[in-house]
């Protein structure tokens, strides 16, 4: 890893294609109901929440894994975000 900033870079631009994603699929949908479409908007502002909070906190003993950790979480949380967008109908 780099450096932190580049990591929140990472989870800013990760987590905002997300959402981005979902604004996408709501204008290309304009019937469908977008209730599916905001809720997996807002569990990608609570991932990008909980990774930031998670990267500020200071009681950590090894910086190198535990940012590995945080960025193996951005990982898995940006699949499984994409899984449900994939999901919208």
């Amino acid at each position: 890893m780099a450096s932190v900033k580049n990591l929140k870079k990472d989870i800013n631009f990760v987590l905002g294609d997300v959402i981005e994603e979902c604004y996408t699929w709501e204008l290309l949908n304009p019937d469908s109901d977008t209730k599916k479409s905001a809720a997996i908007i807002d569990e990608a502002i609570e991932t990008f929440d909980g990774l930031i909070e998670k990267i500020n906190s200071k009681n950590v003993e090894n910086k190198k894994a535990h940012f590995s950790s945080v960025q193996a979480d951005l990982i898995a949380a940006a699949e499984g975000l994409l899984a449900k967008v994939n999901k919208l109908s």
